[in-house]
């Protein structure tokens, strides 16, 4: 992600927000998967249906679980 992409998004979430790269959507919801089940944060209604609807879409994306120490 380029500096003025990541500038774009500011604090958005993936339901406000994707990659301009349709090819690394699938790994940006992958990871932003992973940090919210890590530590432990909360989804909104609109946050998890995007999640949702993209994860259709990704046919080999695989989330691993790392619990925060």
């Amino acid at each position: 992600m380029s500096a003025r992409e990541n500038r774009s998004k500011a604090d958005q979430d993936p339901n406000q927000w994707l990659p301009s790269d349709p090819g690394a959507r699938c790994r940006y919801i992958e990871e932003w998967t992973v940090v919210k089940s890590r530590w432990g944060l909360s989804a909104d209604p609109g946050e998890v249906t995007a999640l949702t609807n993209l994860a259709d879409s990704c046919h080999d994306a695989r989330i691993t679980y790392t619990p925060a120490r």
